[in-house]
């Protein structure tokens, strides 16, 4: 049985951009430029649309129970590898092979429905990740008490800060047992109590046996959590180890 848990092989990612590029003098009237410029309306524009790729030629495999981090300045990549792997966006080639249930963490605002009370997000997201009821409920007092928001367990989530959406979202991820749990910097919206109870939880589910795989512009938090990384420039594997 392999002890594969990701493999990542020649993942891309391509965006198309549109931009304006300046048009040229003797494209654009003589009178039509002087009236531009005196109500202040700028250059005349061509809009073009230019390809954009996030990711390029992407590969790389995690074993199960171990912790990567990735790290790179911001447009390096980093969010687009991690909503490819928790299939919110499609690679435009590549091929991604996960083992088992994935759990994530991304930007505040994803994967809780507004309209929805706490306790309601809770149970849509296991239900959402295949748990049954039953094991739902068993878990239910524990990714309340983590999450810190008791009070307000029953409020729709849009009443929400960040900090208390960012505990509640991470405490559902951490606590479904997932086999995979993915992690975005979006733990910085926590305080530094609360980040240092997610770093000691993402420790718990590693040595459970579990892989997880976390974001970071926080070296420290990478140094101590992770065995391995990989720094991303511009889209690109830069090292790896």
């Amino acid at each position: 049985m392999s002890d594969i848990a990701i493999r990542v092989q020649g993942l891309s990612k391509k965006y198309e951009i549109t931009k304006g590029k300046s048009l040229a003098p003797s494209d654009v009237g003589f009178v039509r430029r002087g009236l531009r410029s005196l109500v202040g309306a700028g250059p005349d524009l061509r809009m073009v649309k230019e390809s954009f790729w996030a990711l390029k030629d992407i590969s790389f495999e995690m074993k199960k129970g171990e912790v990567l981090g990735v790290i790179g300045h911001n447009g390096a990549g980093k969010s687009t590898l991690l909503k490819v792997l928790s299939r919110i966006t499609e690679p435009t080639s590549g091929r991604v092979e996960l083992y088992g249930r994935v759990s994530a963490l991304l930007e505040v605002g994803t994967g809780f429905h507004g309209e929805l009370s706490g306790r309601e997000n809770i149970y849509l997201n296991a239900a959402l990740l295949g748990m049954k009821r039953g094991d739902i409920s068993k878990k239910l007092d524990q990714i309340v008490e983590f999450s810190g928001v008791e009070d307000f367990i029953d409020t729709p989530v849009k009443k929400y800060s960040s900090g208390m959406y960012v505990r509640l979202a991470f405490a559902v991820a951490a606590h479904l047992e997932p086999d995979i749990l993915i992690v975005d910097e979006v733990l910085s919206v926590g305080d530094a109590s609360f980040q240092q109870k997610c770093l000691g939880k993402m420790e718990e589910v590693s040595r459970s046996g579990r892989t997880v795989l976390v974001v970071s512009h926080n070296l420290g938090t990478i140094e101590s959590l992770c065995q391995s990384a990989i720094l991303l420039h511009h889209g690109t594997v830069e090292k790896m180890g």
